[in-house]
């Protein structure tokens, strides 16, 4: 099962656990971890369902380029990092 992994800056705020999902797209994901904590969503996506600018999502080590479909392809052994971007001096 795919591994999704959440910054500590958002525990801040809510739990955010280290899951497992079977889900075999980026998106699929999401809605699966969204599904089990609802909160999530909004710190992770936008009111239009698309990436909000201050998170990045880096898959198997690669950061995923599409922020409105999220469609990227997971493989049963991925590992997602959902970061938020950090900014300032």
């Amino acid at each position: 099962m795919a591994t999704i992994v959440f910054t500590q800056q958002l525990a801040r705020f809510l739990p955010v656990p280290q899951l497992a999902t079977d889900a075999t797209t980026l998106r699929s994901a999401l809605d699966n971890v969204f599904a089990a904590n609802s909160r999530l969503r909004g710190y992770v996506l936008d009111d239009q369902g698309r990436l909000r600018d201050n998170v990045v999502i880096f898959i198997d080590g690669r950061r995923t380029r599409e922020r409105v479909r999220l469609d990227d392809p997971l493989r049963p052994d991925s590992t997602i990092h959902i970061l938020q971007a950090l900014s300032g001096g």
